[in-house]
Formats: C-alpha cells, structure tokens, sequence
C-alpha cells in the first residue's frame, strides 16, 4: 500500500477504536462505584493492618467528576479490548489474502486472554504494594493519599502489563506480514530480556526483587514462545518456497 493509503488506513482504524472505547466508557461509567471501592479496598486493608489512617482524598471540586471520567474511560479499554485488538490486528495485515486474514480469530483468541492476564497479574500485585509503601508512613501519622495520583497510578500499571503482554503476539504478526524474520527477534532477544525486566523494575512498585522477577519471568516466557512460533512460520515457508521454485527467466517477486 502507498503512505497515503497507509495513513488513511491509520486514520480508520483509530477512528474505529475509539468508537469502541467510548462505547465501553460508557458501560464503565455505570460500573464506577463498585470499581472504585474495589481500587480502594488495598488502602482500607492496609490501614487495618497497621491501625492507622489511609484514605483516598479528593483534593480539587470537579476531581471527583474527573477520576469518574477517567476510571470509566479505563474500564471501556478492557470491556472493548477484543475490538480495538482487532483494529490494531487490521492494521497491520491489510494485504493479506482471505485465507490468511481468518487467523484474526486466532489472533484475538491469544491476544484478549493475554492482554487480560497481563491486567489481572498487575491487580494482583496491586494489594502487596500498596501495603509496603504504605508501611513507610511514621506511627500515628494519617496518610491522606490524592484520589487522582492514586487512581492514574493504578491505572498506567495495570494497562501497562496488559499491553506487554500482548507484544509477543504482535512480534508473530509482524513475522507473518514479512516485515520481520524470526533471526531478526532471536538476534535481539538479550535486549528483549534486559528491557523485560527494567520494564517490571520501573513499573513494579515495591522496592523488593521478587516482585519484579515475578512479573519479568511471564514477560520473558511469552517472549521466547512467540519466537518458537515466529521460528516455525519462517521454516515453513521455507520449505514451501523449495518444493515450488519459481519459474526459469521469472522475477522474483
């Protein structure tokens, strides 16, 4: 496709993902209030443990109307991640036969469990964090922790390890396009490694090691599983090519 196509294919599929999240905004916006008491429900936990006081303040008159907004444009990016995926997937293989386009299943049937693992792994981690940092407020002194630092926070982590772990899916789609050969990934993979874990260092809050190998290990296995896949893709069609070579006097395509 020429740029011009390119951009306008961009264009549309933006367009169209955004008609997604604003249709799954709004679902979230019904769901705010138990969500929110769900993100709060690490700090009320740790106040009891340590018998101190830690809540979410609204500092600021339309804060409130704001985190609401926020949280349910959040909420509307994992109710409509299977679309937006699939714009994204779209995006990438417009030039694919029909044939090849029907592995857009296959694509989300990876992609949405990944990207939702991912997600739910951050959460988990979530409580244990907010413990250990709270643990650091003097004894007898109150915590009174900005709603809008607090909810933005734990929003970036979990969209953050939803979406590394949907970057090795994107490395096989990228693979079967053409655009990048599996010895171009495995040639790379001790930056692949070495990022994984800065990636977990930086986002994983809790100043202990075992947190953040816990959450670079899974980043590293989808790594290295996806170029396993990518390997057996660029053999096959190896061996496709050599049992149909083209013909004498013809350009290569």
């Amino acid at each position: 496709m020429p740029l011009r196509e390119h951009l306008l294919e961009l264009r549309k599929r933006l367009f169209l993902a955004a008609i997604g999240l604003a249709l799954g905004g709004v679902a979230g916006w019904f769901l705010y209030q138990p969500v929110f008491e769900l993100l709060q429900q690490p700090l009320l936990d740790a106040a009891a443990d340590r018998g101190g006081n830690v809540s979410v303040n609204f500092a600021g008159l339309a804060t409130a109307f704001d985190m609401q907004l926020k949280v349910s444009l959040f909420l509307g990016a994992l109710v409509s991640s299977p679309w937006w995926l699939f714009q994204l997937w779209a995006f990438i293989t417009p030039g694919l036969t029909s044939r090849e386009r029907r592995s857009a299943f296959g694509f989300l049937a990876v992609a949405v469990p990944l990207f939702l693992a991912g997600s739910a792994l951050a959460a988990y981690v979530m409580p244990t964090a907010v413990r250990v940092l709270t643990d650091f407020t003097p004894e007898g002194a109150s915590n009174f922790i900005d709603a809008q630092t607090y909810l933005s926070f734990v929003m970036r982590f979990v969209l953050a390890f939803g979406l590394a772990f949907v970057l090795p899916v994107i490395m096989v789609a990228i693979n079967l396009v053409g655009l990048v050969p599996a010895k171009t990934w495995a040639k790379g993979w001790r930056w692949a490694v070495l990022l994984a874990f800065v990636f977990a260092a930086v986002m994983t809050p809790t100043p202990d090691a075992i947190t953040m190998i816990v959450m670079a290990l899974p980043i590293c296995g989808l790594y290295f599983a996806a170029l396993g896949v990518c390997v057996l893709h660029d053999r096959r069609v190896a061996k496709r090519q050599a049992a149909d070579p083209p013909l004498e006097g013809a350009e290569p395509a």
